[in-house]
């Protein structure tokens, strides 16, 4: 098989695993409760066991903590955009722009893609890239927004760290960067776990972006929509290019980074418009139709880079 038939063809399984995550849930075999058990399962157990089994295969350079940096940059200058383009705008509308411009759903939807057509390398490459990305999208993105917005609750340094600590894969990527860092393995009994569990990560993954996939939105608000979408996507356009053409990194840490930057809204987004008295509604569509373009922009992405 070619290498754009085979990446065509995994895509193609990508999104028939959330077509029919989303089917079953429209014939009543799910439930939209049943999207934060998947939930639930994908991030604490799944998504921290591959990342385990992943970290436990490479010996990690310690200049690749870097990639923590990124993650962390690529939020900033996208929250540094949402706020410049939306500066006559009132301050819930510089608010909603900042939550939903910004930030990357790459444990629940990026990871599968890295699993199946990157290496141990661009896998652990993308969590230390997740790593910063999950920093801002916790809690450091949202009381920047409170503040620009003057109302709801404020999240303080102590809140955020408590939100990160408390996050099952965010203290996986720490642990394990640190013992790839000092060249330390795991026993081989864990590892196995690891691999075992953490080998159905992408289908429960992609099972449950479907079970939650919904879209709904008034006509009037798709001039916004399509705004955010345009300035997101331009954005990362940006970031993938000049990631892939740039850095002086190997070929499979490039890659990682290339891709990674085009995922979906993080999934907090909607949630966190939700706290400041935001439309949850458009925050919501904005979401999933991230996840349909995402699909497009990666599958073409691994197309020309692989």
């Amino acid at each position: 098989m070619s290498g754009i038939a085979e990446v065509l063809t995994k895509a193609l399984a990508f999104v028939a695993i959330i077509v029919m995550g989303y089917g079953l849930k429209r014939i009543g075999f799910f439930h939209p409760k049943d999207f934060f058990l998947l939930s639930k399962i994908v991030i604490k157990i799944t998504l921290p066991a591959a990342i385990i089994a992943n970290f436990s295969k490479i010996s990690m350079e310690r200049s690749m903590l870097i990639l923590c940096v990124f993650g962390l940059a690529c939020n900033g200058v996208s929250l540094a955009l949402a706020y410049c383009m939306n500066l006559s705008k009132p301050g819930k509308q510089k608010a909603f722009a900042m939550l939903n411009l910004t930030g990357y759903n790459i444990g629940n939807f990026t990871m599968p893609f890295v699993q199946s057509f990157l290496g141990p390398i661009g896998f652990a490459a993308t969590s230390l890239f997740d790593a910063g990305n999950s920093v801002m999208c916790t809690g450091v993105t949202y009381s920047l927004a409170c503040g620009v917005n003057g109302e709801g609750e404020q999240s303080s340094l102590k809140k955020v760290l408590k939100t990160l600590v408390s996050s099952v894969p965010f203290d996986t990527y720490v642990i394990m960067t640190i013992l790839a860092a000092l060249h330390l393995r795991l026993p081989d009994v864990v590892v196995l776990f690891a691999e075992t569990a953490g080998g159905a990560n992408a289908f429960l993954a992609l099972l449950m972006i479907g079970v939650g996939f919904e879209i709904r939105m008034d006509k009037e608000k798709i001039k916004e929509i399509l705004k955010i979408l345009a300035v997101r996507y331009g954005i990362a356009l940006i970031f993938s290019f000049s990631f892939f053409l740039l850095l002086p990194f190997s070929l499979e840490v490039r890659q990682a980074l290339a891709i990674v930057v085009l995922g979906p809204a993080a999934s907090v987004g909607p949630a966190f418009t939700g706290k400041i008295g935001g439309d949850v509604e458009l925050s919501s569509a904005i979401n999933s139709l991230t996840i349909v373009i995402s699909i497009v922009a990666i599958t073409t992405a691994l197309i020309l880079i692989l």
